[in-house]
């Protein structure tokens, strides 16, 4: 449901929805979902001032209590090792 959600989102900001890959996690009280887009899509995924992220991570809150499931996310920058 969470991932499914994340890479909606996601696949529609980004100009290479392809690239977009969502790894779940799924622990007893938490969800972690890992988010990894390309290099060059990363600004559109956090958005001036981290605002798009944050509104991201805002709508996957809600999502979460309404499951009553604690979730979040991360942003994996798949370039850089």
């Amino acid at each position: 449901m969470f991932k499914d959600l994340i890479e909606y989102i996601a696949t529609s900001l980004v100009d290479q929805p392809d690239q977009v890959k969502v790894h779940e996690v799924a622990g007893e009280k938490a969800t972690i979902l890992e988010l990894s887009v390309a290099e060059e899509d990363l600004g559109k995924i956090i958005g001036k001032h981290g605002r798009t992220l944050k509104s991201i991570r805002s709508i996957l809150f809600a999502a979460g209590i309404k499951a009553n499931k604690r979730v979040v996310l991360e942003l994996i920058e798949s370039g850089k090792e």
